[in-house]
């Protein structure tokens, strides 16, 4: 991780304190992070947190209108609700007066909107409660998911023939994927399991639940570490990952050429055309039509 940080009151400070943040939390998921790492970022997050404190501040003092009004009832959480109650309520006048019982936050809105940002990282983080399922020994293994020399066979015998699946939960965690489109977690699971059935179909003994693991696995490979991934929107990010999981998805272990001059059904289908790469899509979509499996649920139509 860089070392480097602009000053906190810059318009910089904001976006590399998250990006650190993020960054932590990832190397978290893999591996002990040195003390003096951590406890540096957190000083400067702090930092970018009270200067931005400070400026609203100022901001709130300036104008003549609180945006307050627009805050719903419902959106503060209970435990700023009981803070509010402790701090505003609870002091007696003379208390209220001396200068060191004031708040820390310099008004009651600013009280508010960290209650409800600290209530949404807290959502945050709960929602990657499923890498909690992941076996200690397949997540001491995908500390090297980052590596071109990652064995995804050792970590499939390890996690007992459910490579894809482990790997699919880290990596779409890792870029928060889960998160930001909004992709219910027992959902996720619930596909996933479905896709590796669909792997070991037709019993494949190469485009089968391995091969979309390595491959899957390697897509991160090159977009991490070329840094492709830093010019990617989130959606594409998570489209190439997807068709990374599925494009091998129900694998009939026979060529295209095979299924045309065999006329099978699914050459029929699909008028001899890409055949087995329509089919692994299609089916793929097939899935996603079912409630339980549809991990796009949350997505908007322009999205989707």
């Amino acid at each position: 991780m860089i070392n480097t940080f602009p000053f906190f009151d810059t318009t910089q400070a904001c976006e590399r304190a998250a990006l650190r943040l993020r960054e932590l939390s990832v190397h978290l998921n893999h591996g002990d992070v040195p003390v003096t790492v951590l406890q540096d970022t957190m000083k400067y997050a702090a930092s970018v947190l009270e200067s931005v404190s400070m400026e609203e501040a100022r901001w709130l003092l300036e104008e003549e209108e609180d945006d307050l009004s627009e805050v719903q009832p419902d959106a503060v959480p209970n435990e700023v609700r009981e803070w509010l109650s402790s701090t505003f309520t609870r002091k007696t006048a003379a208390q209220r007066v001396r200068s060191d019982d004031k708040p820390r936050f310099r008004s009651v809105a600013n009280a508010i909107r960290a209650g409800i940002m600290v209530d949404r990282i807290y959502r945050r983080l709960s929602s990657s409660s499923l890498m909690q399922q992941i076996p200690s020994q397949v997540m001491q293994m995908l500390k090297n998911i980052d590596e071109w020399s990652f064995d995804v066979f050792a970590v499939n015998e390890v996690a007992n023939g459910h490579v894809l699946r482990y790997i699919s939960y880290d990596l779409l965690n890792r870029y928060d994927i889960l998160h930001k489109f909004k992709i219910p977690t027992a959902v996720l699971e619930n596909f996933l399991v479905q896709v590796e059935l669909g792997y070991g179909k037709h019993k494949n003994p190469y485009h089968n639940n391995i091969h979309a693991a390595d491959v899957t696995q390697t897509v991160h490979f090159m977009i991490w570490q070329s840094g492709l991934a830093n010019w990617l929107t989130d959606l594409e990010v998570f489209a190439t990952l997807f068709s990374a999981i599925i494009h091998d998805f129900e694998h009939t272990g026979t060529t295209n050429n095979f299924h045309v001059m065999s006329g099978s059904d699914t050459a029929l289908l699909y008028n001899d055309k890409a055949v087995l790469e329509n089919h692994h899509v299609s089916a793929a979509f097939k899935l996603l039509k079912e409630e339980d499996n549809n991990i796009l649920q949350n997505f908007s139509k322009e999205e989707f």
